[in-house]
């Protein structure tokens, strides 16, 4: 069998595994928080048989093994169960309720990625080249500075700005500075796009709506993990760029950008792509703080109604689905590291 057939085979055995146990984890953690759904739906006024036939009906009357190995066995056949939230005659599936907020993330994730990969592959690129000069060094100062920050006051200091560039200039701060020192800085607010700071979206939104809604969550983002791509493709090129066969390139009168594009850029790709793939995995994963900020309909919002209502099979098909995408990136990583470079096929 080739190595990359058998290499690849075996990480996509690990990844299966991997998210065995991700199940066993998640399972255990729901069943052990406080709380019965039961009892919070029904109130404190619920005799103790009118609880048991709701437990029934909803199934968590029975023991925790027979109810992960149920669970598991609906998830292999795609069925992800049905809210606590349903009624007789009313049946809301986990599917259903989780779709749309899936597409809203997916959106979103996908949105920042456009922008967040080329951004910081050029900041990366372009330090490399001029590393040492002012360029190199205003880039690195700016990103670990965003970098620094957790998401949430990212996205409230930009949330803060957009509503600054209305009301800045009546402020006792503005009011306290020179005259043209208040109307140079209100000037350069105003220069800011108005992005909405509350991101309503709903099924019928046009595209282009949404993604002008999804501006602000999606900014906020990119500042947060653009740092980390940029700084490994940076070591990534100046690494490459001390190889000898980047010397004959430039015996031979290539230009310093083509000798990067053509020769430094493919051989420094593993690297890059394993901490791009685990930035893209924290896109999915780690949206849940911006999408409570900016009361983005996504899945972490989803997921964070569901904990505070007790709705078991939601949390557990959203951590699921989590857990699943990042294993499933870090394994696309992996996969694209060896085609990209077989000397990973042979560790020292």
């Amino acid at each position: 069998m080739n190595p990359v057939v058998r290499t690849v085979l075996q990480r996509l055995g690990l990844g299966l595994i991997t998210l065995f146990i991700v199940t066993i984890i998640i399972f255990s953690a729901i069943a052990m928080l406080p709380g019965d759904f039961a009892k919070a739906m029904l109130g404190q006024s619920a005799t103790p048989e009118t609880v048991a036939a709701f437990q029934r009906e909803i199934g968590i009357d029975r023991p925790p093994v027979e109810r992960y190995f149920a669970w598991v066995g609906q998830i292999v056949q795609g069925d992800f169960g049905s809210s606590f939230a349903s009624r007789t005659g009313y049946r809301r599936t986990v599917a259903e309720i989780i779709a749309p907020r899936l597409y809203n993330t997916m959106f979103l994730a996908v949105m920042t990625a456009l922008i967040a990969v080329p951004l910081a592959l050029g900041l990366g690129i372009l330090a490399a080249l001029y590393r040492n000069s002012w360029f190199d060094r205003v880039v690195n100062t700016v990103t670990l500075t965003t970098i620094s920050f957790p998401e949430f006051f990212v996205a409230y200091m930009l949330a803060y700005l957009i509503i600054s560039r209305d009301t800045f200039i009546g402020t006792e701060f503005a009011q306290s500075l020179p005259e043209w020192l208040a109307a140079s800085i209100n000037w350069v607010l105003n220069l800011v796009p108005k992005f909405p700071t509350l991101a309503n979206i709903s099924d019928r939104t046009p595209f282009w709506e949404h993604v002008w809604r999804a501006a602000l969550p999606s900014i906020t983002l990119t500042l947060v993990i653009v740092a980390h791509m940029m700084r490994m493709t940076r070591v990534a090129i100046i690494n490459m760029l001390a190889s000898p066969y980047i010397d004959m390139a430039r015996l031979k009168g290539m230009s310093p950008m083509a000798i990067v594009l053509r020769h430094a850029l493919p051989n420094a790709w593993a690297p890059i792509v394993t901490v791009i793939a685990f930035n893209l995995a924290y896109l999915i994963v780690g949206v849940v703080v911006v999408e409570v900020v900016f009361v983005y309909p996504g899945i972490g919002q989803l997921m964070v109604d569901a904990v505070k209502s007790r709705d078991v099979p939601v949390v557990q098909a959203c951590a699921l689905i989590f857990a699943a995408t990042y294993i499933l990136l870090n394994l696309t990583a992996d996969i694209i590291s060896i085609a990209t470079n077989p000397r990973l096929l042979h560790p020292r």
